[in-house]
Formats: structure tokens, C-alpha cells, sequence
């Protein structure tokens, strides 16, 4: 069988892998990149492969770096079944179309400005109602159950402990007479995380997809985590500011939840009183998703069971509140009280997690607690690695807030839980492909699978094809003029994408050291021969447009 990397392949986000057997065609996730303005471009790409060609689709979970670019896939003409877990496609069910608002909302944006340039519209991505469309192809499956697609490919999902219904998926192909045995990871969960069972060991497999988004570190010790949160909770409050948490709706909001449940629940009187602080979950997606949470009970662990076995609901507590609209959350940044924001999205692109950024970043009274991973090129990584400055709705904002990374509230496996689950097979794979993360922690952790399980790791490039046998594995010769072409294609749009940001980055200094020397005396002849070369760039930039 032929296996092409078509995301998740030196990079965290568009998780999508491309199978064909010797009589059917199938992916494993079909996810959405996300990250700088290259990685975003790719979401627009065709895909490598006939849509309408596929047999069928397997999704490790609902996160849109993994789901978000199936509405995009049943458009371009994929009629196919997409097998999933119950509640992975119920999840979907709001994802995906809350996806399709957000590709309707920006392609409004982009085709106002191209109707200023004189420019014809563009279509976005996917509509509300292409993703609604796309979610009867969904087949919900049941942990554990064998499903035998056909006469030569049988699938079971297994609990990844990520996310509410988030897999890792077996996958048996018979070829030429003999049964091939790919795991595929998906995202692997932290072991003893809130709400949600640790990640299923599996026992033997031939091949290893594993993800390494955590591959080069390890998390703090959760016990260290929650005691952090608390004082970050206490000190902000004394100083009456605002704790903003970004977070993805789906799965990390609900875990904040839980945990600060769980404190509620602690006999300790001065923690009771700090906690009246008001909490808002601040994303109509995250209140439906929360819905869906408490509609799956049975994904959850047995310390999640007992609360609800002894009358508790463990996703609500008395100070915790919903907004829906958009004028309530407006009025979350009018209020002087001190409060906790939760609110989407998770890396800061879109959504109204902007706002509250906006009106907390420049005060030193606030503080900003990242909970999830955030991808190179991203607001909330910039703003994470210490940025001064950022840019918010065209603004420059202080980054004056107290910023906090709590990784034990992370989703991902840290490098220790990787190397563990890997561990855990009784009968060592043939090889192991290491895919969904950096380049600097996929290395790190390939080192570490050489130098404690002896096995060779595989680290694939985006769009590169392994074929895979009984036998072992070897690079694939790519499909002669068609793949090359559509290789130096895609090579060019994004290194013109590169060059855009470039240009942004310089136009942005060249406009701040001019504005700067405007400050100082200036004749009229200087001023006019300034405002000559500016018209002639305008000109230059409108022709390029065109």
C-alpha cells in the first residue's frame, strides 16, 4: 500500500493522511492548517487526489486540525462514509458548521477589499451550510467494536483520552495475501486528566503513526499546575484585574471547568471565597460543546462518574455563567469587577477571544493564561514567546498583562506519556512514523525512540509517499509530471505567501522609522519628494493587485 503525508508532516495542524491498497483509497483525518499565513494558504490548495475517489474517510477526533477540512472535501466531491465515534460526530455536528461561519465571516472581509481593487469575489473555503451537508456522511461507531469496511480493510478505535470520543485507530489491510497492521495515534492524551480515561495501550502493531506535539518536553506536575492556576487566580483578583483564557471550545475549556469544579468542591473556606470570582465561558461553540459533554457520560473517567453517581454535576459550579450573545460579551468589558474570561479561540486567530485580549493585554492587573498548545505564527504564540507589542483589529497593544503557560492543562502527551505509550506495545512495531508536531521536537523525540526502543524512526515530509509492505518500507517514486507539477505549484504560492509577509514585516518598520522622522523639521521640498515616492509605491501596489 501506498501511504502520502498530506499533513501533520513537519508541522502540528492539517492532519491528513492519503491510503491506497491494491483495491481502495481512504484517509485518516482531513484536518485544516493552521498557523502562519503559509500554513493557512494550504487549506486552499486541491487536494492530491480525486475526492470522488475515495472509499471512505476515518477520523481520530473532531479538532479542526484534524476534521476542519472535511466540508471542503464533500464539496470538491467526496460521497464516501466518514467513520467516527459517537460522540466525535456529534461534536462535529457544531464544529464544523461554527468552521464554515467563520470561512463565510473572513471571505466577506476578503472580498470588500477586493471590490475596492476592482477585483471579482472569491468563494470561501466552505459555506454554513456545505459543513451542515457534510455531517450525514458521518457512520459513529463504538469503542472497542470491529468494524469490517471490506473484504480486505477491518478498523477499531480505541480511547486516546484528548478529547471527548478522540481515537486511536487500528487499521488491518490484506494485500497480496497477507494482513498489514497500521496504529494510528491520532492526539494522545496526558494520563490522569480531568473528565476523560487515559490513552488505551495497544499490543502490537506494524507500523506506528504517532503524534509529537509535546515530543521534546515534559509537562509540570499536575498537583504543581493546579496550585499555580490558584495563584494566579488570587494574585490578579487582589489586584483587581482580569484572568483571560484562551481556549478551544471543544475539550480544553471544559477540563478549565472541571478543575475549578473540583476546587469548589474542596472543604477549604478562604478557596471557597476566592473562587465566588465570577467565571464566563465566553463562546457560543463552548456552550454547546459543554451540552455535548453532558450528553456523553460514559466517555468519562471514574473519578468524572462518581461526582455525577453522587448527584454532582462536575461541568458546573455556582459562579460559573454562559454568554451567547455578542452583546453580552461586549459587557464582560465593561464591568469593573474582577472576573474569569474563558473564551475561543484557543491560539488567539479569530473569534471574541480578540476583544477580551484587547481590553486586558495593556493592563498590568490582568494576567493571560495560555492552557493549550499554540502554533508558530499565531497571536497567542507570539504573545507567548514574550512579544512586546502586538497587533489587535489594526491597533498596536502593550503587552503590559501577566502572561502564563499551563502546560499540565495541555491536551498532549508530554515526551514521558509518548515514550510510555510506545512502550506499552508487546510486540515492537517494524517502523515508527513520527508526525503532528515542530521540527525541533519531532528530531528530539525521533532520538529518543532510536536510543530506548532501537528502532529507526521515520520523520516524513509534507506530501512525501512511503510504500509500505509485509516486507518493510520504502520511499515511493512520485507520480511522474502531474505530482511535479502540482509540487512546483504549491513550492510557488508559498513562497509568494513567504515574500507578502515579508513585505508586511518591512512596510510595517519603513512606516514607524518615516512616522518617527516626521517628528523632526522638515522643508516643504522635502515633504513633496516624500509624498512623490509614496504615491509612485501606492501606484506600483495597485498594479501588482491587478
Amino acid at each position: 500500500m501506498r501511504v502520502s503525508f498530506l499533513g501533520a508532516a513537519k508541522t502540528v495542524t492539517g492532519s491528513c493522511f492519503h491510503i491506497e491498497t491494491d483495491n481502495c483509497s481512504f484517509l485518516v483525518d482531513c484536518g485544516m492548517f493552521q498557523g502562519s499565513n503559509a500554513d493557512e494558504a494550504r487549506n486552499h490548495d486541491p487536494f492530491p487526489f480525486n475526492p470522488a475517489g475515495l472509499d471512505f474517510v476515518i477520523l481520530t477526533h473532531a479538532h479542526v486540525d484534524h476534521s476542519g477540512r472535511l466540508p471542503k472535501l464533500y464539496v470538491d466531491g467526496f460521497q464516501g462514509p466518514v467513520y467516527a465515534t459517537k460522540a466525535t460526530a456529534e461534536l462535529c455536528a457544531i464544529m464544523l458548521p461554527d468552521s464554515g461561519h467563520i470561512q463565510e465571516f473572513e471571505n466577506e472581509w476578503v472580498n470588500r477589499k477586493r471590490a475596492r481593487a476592482g477585483l471579482p469575489p472569491v468563494k470561501p473555503l466552505y459555506t454554513v451550510q456545505d459543513a451542515v451537508d457534510c455531517i450525514r456522511l458521518f457512520r459513529s461507531v463504538r469503542y472497542y467494536e470491529e468494524i469490517r469496511i471490506n473484504d480486505r480493510v477491518r478498523v477499531k478505535f480505541n480511547d486516546a483520552g484528548h478529547l471527548l470520543g478522540s481515537s486511536i485507530v487500528e487499521i488491518w489491510v490484506r494485500e497480496n495475501g497477507r494482513e498489514i497492521k497500521l496504529v494510528f495515534s491520532g492526539d494522545l492524551g496526558n494520563r490522569d486528566m480531568p473528565i476523560l480515561r487515559d490513552p488505551d495501550t495497544i499490543e502490537s502493531a506494524d507500523y506506528v503513526f504517532i503524534e509529537s506535539t509535546y515530543g521534546n518536553r515534559d509537562h509540570i506536575r499536575t498537583e504543581n499546575k493546579i496550585d499555580k492556576f490558584i495563584e494566579i487566580i488570587r494574585s490578579t483578583k487582589e489586584k483587581s484585574g482580569n484572568v483571560i483564557i484562551p481556549s478551544f471550545a471543544v475539550g480544553r475549556t471544559q477540563e478549565v471547568i472541571y478543575e475549578l469544579f473540583k476546587q469548589h468542591e474542596k472543604n477549604d473556606r478562604e478557596l471557597k471565597e476566592l473562587l465566588k470570582i465570577p467565571v464566563y465561558v465566553d463562546s457560543p461553540l463552548a456552550v454547546s460543546a459543554t451540552e455535548v459533554f453532558r450528553n456523553n457520560l460514559d466517555c468519562f473517567d471514574e473519578e468524572a462518574r462518581e461526582y455525577i453517581k453522587n448527584g454532582d454535576n462536575p461541568l458546573d459550579f455556582p459562579s460559573l455563567r454562559f454568554t451567547r450573545s455578542a452583546e453580552e460579551s461586549k459587557a464582560l468589558n465593561e464591568s469593573t469587577e474582577s472576573m474569569i474570561i474563558i473564551s475561543a479561540s484557543g491560539m488567539c486567530e479569530a473569534g471574541r477571544i480578540k476583544h477580551h485580549l484587547k481590553h486586558n493585554l495593556w493592563r498590568k492587573e490582568s494576567s493571560i493564561v495560555f492552557v493549550g498548545y499554540q502554533a508558530a505564527g499565531t497571536l497567542g504564540r507570539r504573545i507567548l514567546d514574550g512579544a512586546k507589542k502586538v497587533r489587535i483589529f489594526g491597533e498596536e497593544i502593550n503587552v503590559d498583562a501577566r502572561v502564563e503557560m499551563l502546560e499540565g492543562l495541555s491536551g498532549h502527551a508530554d515526551r514521558t506519556g509518548l515514550m510510555h505509550w510506545l512502550k506499552s506495545f508487546r510486540k515492537k512495531p517494524r517502523h515508527i512514523f513520527v508526525v503532528h508536531g515542530e521540527d525541533e521536537a519531532m528530531k528530539e523525540f525521533g532520538d529518543m525512540i532510536f536510543r530506548e526502543l532501537k528502532i529507526v524512526p521515520i520523520i516524513p515530509e509534507y506530501g512525501e509517499s512511503f510504500m509500505v509492505t509485509a516486507e518493510g518500507v520504502a520511499p515511493a517514486d512520485r507520480k511522474a509530471e502531474r505530482a511535479e507539477k502540482r509540487e512546483r505549484y504549491g513550492f510557488k504560492r508559498l513562497e509568494i505567501v513567504h515574500m507578502l509577509d515579508k513585505l508586511k514585516d518591512e512596510l510595517e518598520e519603513a512606516s514607524a522609522i518615516i512616522r518617527d522622522d516626521l517628528r523632526t523639521e522638515k522643508d516643504d521640498i522635502e515633504l513633496d519628494k516624500l509624498l512623490e515616492k509614496l504615491l509612485a509605491f501606492e501606484k506600483y501596489i495597485l498594479e501588482i493587485i491587478k
